[in-house]
């Protein structure tokens, strides 16, 4: 079992790795490599999953972490924090709603909501990670 410390770094790896393979399957799917990007955006999801399981684990175990910066930075930190947390909870019910599109081979539905998932989940991991680095390694 993972050490509760770590999870903070496991879940900012998995954001990052999430948002190379999001990047990924677009380039794919742009250059009509569907099956490559079939295989990458199942990937994606994956990772996000991994991560929803491991960020509840830390917070199960470590509970609630408080910003630590400046009070000018607490506010960039807190607005932040809170469009990634609602679009966070928006893109867990988008993103596999889109999947399950593509894997019925609904394309044209599957496409309808894609425009909107895929910027949304992109927003999501990028600042899931620089919500990772402003609480834990940026030293105030």
């Amino acid at each position: 079992m993972i050490e509760a410390t770590l999870l903070p770094h496991v879940n900012a790896t998995l954001n990052a790795l999430a948002t190379v393979l999001l990047a990924t399957g677009w380039v794919l799917v742009r250059r009509r490599k569907l099956e490559a990007h079939r295989r990458v955006m199942l990937a994606a999801l994956s990772c996000s999953v991994l991560f929803l399981v491991s960020y509840l684990t830390y917070h199960y175990q470590v509970g609630s972490v408080r910003f630590q910066g400046p009070e000018p930075v607490r506010t960039i930190y807190l607005s932040i924090l809170l469009t990634h947390t609602v679009l966070a909870a928006v893109v867990a019910v988008m993103a596999p709603i889109t999947v399950f599109r593509a894997l019925r081979e609904r394309f044209d539905r599957h496409r309808a909501i894609a425009r909107w998932t895929l910027p949304i989940w992109l927003y999501v991991s990028v600042t899931g990670v620089v919500v990772y680095w402003m609480l834990y390694r940026v030293e105030w």
